[in-house]
């Protein structure tokens, strides 16, 4: 029996003598620090296959063990997993290593493993014997997951978050706000909710004049759905980070307050694209943000608090007398630095609260906060300049990291957005920048892929563009060493057959399924 390396490729793979049979007697075991995967471990695999994999009786070796050991001799989140005749044994530096082992062991069982009840009745499993070493090459692994634009059901948030922990990527970058929407409940401002959260219409494709369909969309969480949310995915080590986008792409707030922006009554954004409406740069707007920002810090324990700072038109600005005092009254040069001092603002709020504001890279405009973590999106240099200047990086650019983007050049590519994003540019993307030397790459944290949701409206558009693209960016930003797409290639048949088993409704290679397609509505390039 062979062993089909899991994705992604660990960093050190030996196939061992034997095999392991798991059946009905088989035991499962951990030590207090492990107790949680263990739980995780049994309900997954017991669901799937119908073993029960109880305890062992005392002073029984178990036939699965899974142990945290500080001095495993792997960097964090690393671990050890050993297949023998007589058993597993999984060891880890920290209890994510150990989850991350686990996931590992699950994935060297067959594709029926990630079922949810047995298919077959219970059977025994069998485990080829093997070795394996393995830890991250980076500490931050993220998804960028847009609700704002189309709104996705909690429930959906919950199994996006299982599909990332398969995959050992441990954060979920949740975009909240948009022109187009507000999905977070604000008890203090309960407007953004009963206003702001739904539109009376959405554009379809991207078409110009623009077409639209006619029908409300929205919805939002609440605040005990946020913690349900950050709860689950800090059971599978993973962060989750929210996003409020500030001060331009802001006016599904604004619709709601408007005193927030120019004062023009406005409704929710129904068409997709850089909107002119932005936030003012009254005492009273920053005040009503930070009291947005008191109640998200309470709900997200993330160190990482993410302001947007993208895509704002300063036109507003320019014609506003109470913009141009601003600019005056704190010796500004221009617009850019009036937004420079906008974000200065929330990152002096975050920071006395022992957070650290994250944005996207154009934060780096008139000046960057002195606390900032950029998102280098608008391609490298942003994520050069920053890294330059001793700021930390996620890279995250659009060339390589935006899933909204085509997958190939076939016109059946449904609302085709974007130039070409295909599975091999994804998975041969290269993290850090060359131009940076080894002490400035140590800024980059790591990298992030971006689900744009302007041309997605259900789960099953986001399953089409996320997968199997996901799947190629998690090895790329895990593995260590050389990689090969032609050796990933194989894995990945295998792999699709996990996803398949998970009811992910991921791209084929070959092409979209017909009822995947979208003919007649148009995309852009």
């Amino acid at each position: 029996m062979t062993t089909t390396a899991p994705v992604p490729h660990p960093r050190e793979l030996t196939p061992g003598q034997g095999t392991l049979q798991l059946d009905i007697t088989s035991t499962l075991d951990a030590n207090s620090e492990a107790v949680a995967t263990a739980n995780w471990l049994r309900r997954e695999l017991g669901a799937a296959t119908g073993l029960p994999l109880t305890a062992p009786q005392s002073g029984d070796a178990p036939t699965i063990e899974l142990t945290v050991d500080a001095s495993l001799g792997e960097p964090s989140e690393g671990y050890r997993l050993t297949v023998t005749p007589d058993g597993v044994r999984i060891l880890g530096t920290d209890p994510a290593g150990v989850f991350y082992g686990a996931q590992t062991l699950r994935q060297l069982l067959p594709a029926s493993s990630f079922r949810q009840a047995p298919v077959h009745g219970t059977e025994k499993l069998e485990l080829a014997a093997v070795d394996i070493a393995d830890s991250p090459r980076f500490r931050w692994r993220g998804v960028m997951l847009d609700v704002a634009r189309h709104f996705l059901p909690k429930r959906e948030i919950l199994r996006y978050i299982d599909l990332l922990a398969m995959h050992k990527l441990n954060v979920l970058h949740l975009h909240l706000t948009d022109d187009q929407g507000w999905r977070v409940e604000i008890q203090r401002y309960p407007k953004l909710t009963e206003v702001s959260s739904w539109r009376r219409e959405s554009q379809v494709g991207a078409s110009q004049p623009p077409t639209f369909d006619d029908r409300p969309h929205g919805g939002y969480y609440t605040q005990d759905d946020i913690r349900e949310i950050v709860a689950y995915a800090a059971q599978r080590h993973i962060t989750v980070v929210p996003e409020v986008d500030v001060p331009g792409h802001s006016q599904a707030a604004i619709a709601a307050y408007p005193e927030l922006g120019s004062g023009a009554t406005l409704e929710v954004a129904t068409q997709w694209g850089i909107i002119p409406e932005v936030l003012n740069v009254s005492d009273a707007t920053l005040d009503f943000y930070r009291g947005v920002f008191t109640e998200l810090m309470d709900l997200f324990p993330s160190p990482y608090i993410c302001v947007g700072g993208d895509e704002c038109p300063k036109d507003q600005w320019r014609a506003s007398p109470e913009a141009q005092e601003r600019i005056r009254a704190e010796g500004l040069a221009d617009e850019e630095e009036l937004q420079s001092w906008f974000i200065r603002q929330l990152d002096d709020f975050l920071t006395a609260h022992g957070r650290r504001l994250l944005g996207w890279d154009e934060i780096l405009q008139g000046g960057l906060a002195p606390g900032a973590t950029v998102l280098s999106w608008r391609g490298t240099s942003g994520g050069i300049d920053a890294a330059r200047a001793g700021h930390d990086v996620i890279m995250c650019p659009v060339e390589t990291s935006y899933l909204d983007y085509r997958q190939s050049d076939d016109p059946q590519e449904p609302i085709p957005v974007g130039p070409r994003l295909s599975l091999e540019d994804v998975y041969t993307a290269e993290t850090v920048p060359g131009e940076l030397s080894a002490r400035e790459a140590e800024h980059v944290l790591g990298g992030q892929v971006n689900i744009w949701s302007e041309h997605l409206d259900s789960a099953r558009r986001v399953d089409y563009m996320a997968f199997p693209r996901v799947s190629a960016f998690a090895e790329s930003v895990w593995m260590r060493g050389q990689r090969s797409y032609q050796e990933f290639l194989p894995r990945l048949t295998e792999h699709l057959r996990r996803l398949d088993a998970l009811g992910v409704e991921y791209r084929p290679r070959s092409g979209p399924h017909p009822w995947q397609q979208r003919p007649g509505v148009a995309g852009r390039s």
